[in-house]
């Protein structure tokens, strides 16, 4: 008999259904009931925090170039609609600030968003500037905010700075141990539901444990079972709907 289920994290918003990383895959996430969202940032030419993953914009968009290249008014002259997956169907969708979450986040109390800093948003405007603007947008919700990135010294930044919780990514499990993330001492991790132990226990004490991309309950709750706190889903509605009481 199953005795618990894991928490779910939107990755990225209602990503199945929605173009990822955007305010309506958000909101959408969290109508659906997740109350721990996931999504990215980068930074536009002109330093505004915007959501999007990819290092380029041809996925997203449609059309070739880098963000940190673009001012948010040239940005704001395209869509953000994933045309290879969704066709056309959200053709007049805007790409999403920061700052437009944060006034949506304001709205849902109860919703802890996982704001990820991209390492090419890192390296683009460097760890100080990019920190700056992130942490000042937030800032009105940081009660809801865990700042989470691949960047290990950008966390560590964050740690110097502020007392947001902070979530350390890496794809090897191995990683876990490593030095610089036992300086870290983060409140979670987050790694790839692929690359774990095929057997044994996961648990990790004094910190949650996530775990990427997961579509399957019955895999979700087979590492749970072994010690994974959290799971992150791009398909939140449906996953949420597998678990009594989703």
């Amino acid at each position: 008999m199953i005795s618990s289920y894991p928490e779910l994290i939107a990755h990225r918003g209602y990503a199945y259904r929605y173009p990822e990383n955007t305010l309506l895959a958000i909101q959408a996430a969290v109508e659906a009931g997740a109350h721990f969202i996931e999504f990215d940032v980068l930074m536009t030419s002109d330093q505004v925090p915007i959501l999007f993953h990819d290092r380029d914009m041809l996925r997203m968009c449609g059309v070739p170039g880098v963000i940190h290249e673009h001012s948010l008014d040239q940005l704001k002259e395209l869509n953000v609609y994933e045309p290879e997956k969704f066709g056309q169907t959200f053709a007049k969708n805007k790409i999403t600030t920061l700052q437009e979450v944060v006034a949506y986040l304001k709205t849902v109390p109860d919703v802890i968003a996982f704001v990820e800093l991209k390492r090419q948003g890192l390296d683009a405007h460097g760890i100080d500037l990019f920190l700056d603007k992130v942490l000042d947008v937030v800032k009105p919700v940081e009660t809801q905010i865990v700042i989470i990135s691949y960047s290990i010294e950008s966390l560590l930044a964050v740690r110097q700075r502020s007392n947001y919780s902070v979530a350390a990514v890496f794809d090897n499990w191995l990683e876990k141990d490593s030095p610089l993330i036992s300086q870290l001492n983060p409140e979670y991790m987050f790694t790839d539901i692929d690359q774990l132990p095929e057997t044994g226990d996961l648990r990790c004490s004094g910190c949650k444990l996530a775990v990427y991309e997961c579509i399957d309950p019955e895999k979700a709750i087979e590492v749970h079972q072994r010690g994974i706190d959290m799971v992150e889903t791009f398909q939140i509605k449906e996953m949420l709907d597998a678990f009594p009481g989703g």
